[in-house]
């Protein structure tokens, strides 16, 4: 591997054409050469649909592929450490989904062995690279905000088909792990600190899944936060961001819709403006990202240690609102 980055996906998931498939055809540096499945026939069907050459029966088998460079994790939520330390042991990059993994100590159990391998480990915040993220990180570490005083963020989307694997509980399912690790992230991204959870509230589906999450935070500096996340509420829909400061406020309308037009407003003492953003997807700039750092050993912001972080909120927002945490998958 010298000029190009060969992937190999894990699961005929959903996500994986928008997420890396897709990209990739329009990259000159990445390329999408294996897929395996639960079974060689859900693989070959996915492989035929997609135009992959090269179709695994087992996880294993494509580990151990030496085609393979690196390897997308886009399986379910209680499965994501296990295979992410899987690829590492078999000496490949990983692009793994989000959340990282069941809770935070699994996560620091794959950021020490991803840490020690050298090898790149990425998780799937797509958001983050996209330039909207990249100018609320630029707009907020400026100050010209003036000091903070609340932070929020809310991604809320319907999905009232229960017997979803998000709603699993033996996957490491939640509202708070699919949707809510993006609003805490986008908090985290917004507070600039690492926040305290206050307090919690979950809706349920089921005795430990959350169908809904509120949760109120304080940063170290002082200033506030809240996450509200949901999968089936009174808030069908929603994606935003909000930071509010001394001097100013800024807003994000939809930071995630990969295809979709996102919008940025800064409200200041003695101006206002908005900007807006093309349409290129997020997927994307997240792919060329990843294979930068691959290539060339570039710096990216989502690393298996944000990720600990990440999941440490996650985890102290599941005891805040009396529910347990959630457990890698068997």
């Amino acid at each position: 591997m010298t000029d190009h980055v060969r992937i190999g996906v894990l699961g005929a998931a959903r996500i994986a054409p928008t997420a890396v498939l897709r990209p990739a055809r329009s990259s000159t540096v990445a390329e999408v050469v294996a897929i395996a499945a639960r079974s060689t026939a859900r693989a070959q069907a996915f492989a035929d649909k997609h135009g992959i050459a090269r179709v695994h029966g087992s996880y294993e088998d494509l580990l151990a592929d030496p085609a393979v460079d690196a390897v997308y994790n886009p399986l379910p939520n209680g499965l994501h450490g296990k295979w992410t330390l899987a690829a590492l042991e078999a000496g490949k990059h990983v692009l793994c989904e989000k959340p990282f993994t069941a809770n935070a100590t699994e996560a620091a159990e794959v950021a020490k062995a991803a840490d020690a391998s050298g090898l790149v480990v990425m998780e799937a915040f797509h958001y983050r690279y996209h330039p909207l993220a990249l100018r609320v990180a630029e707009v907020v570490g400026s100050g010209v905000l003036g000091p903070l005083r609340h932070v929020e963020a809310t991604v809320a989307f319907p999905l009232p088909l229960f017997s979803d694997i998000r709603y699993d509980y033996s996957l490491a399912g939640g509202a708070m792990m699919d949707a809510g690790c993006y609003a805490v992230h986008m908090v985290r991204l917004l507070g600039g600190e690492e926040p305290e959870v206050r307090s919690a509230k979950a809706l349920l589906r089921g005795p430990s899944v959350d169908r809904a999450m509120h949760a109120s935070l304080r940063f170290p500096s002082g200033h506030t936060g809240s996450v509200h996340t949901s999968m089936w509420s009174s808030t069908v829909f929603k994606l935003s961001m909000k930071a509010i400061g001394e001097n100013g406020v800024l807003k994000v309308f939809n930071p995630l819709g990969p295809h979709a037009l996102h919008r940025l407003s800064l409200r200041l003492k003695d101006r206002k403006s908005s900007e807006t953003f093309g349409k290129r997807p997020t997927y994307a700039y997240q792919l060329d990202a990843f294979t930068d750092a691959v290539l060339h050993g570039k710096p990216f912001p989502t690393t298996a240690d944000d990720a600990v972080k990440n999941m440490t909120v996650i985890d102290s927002i599941y005891r805040a609102a009396g529910l347990p945490l959630r457990q890698p998958t068997p």
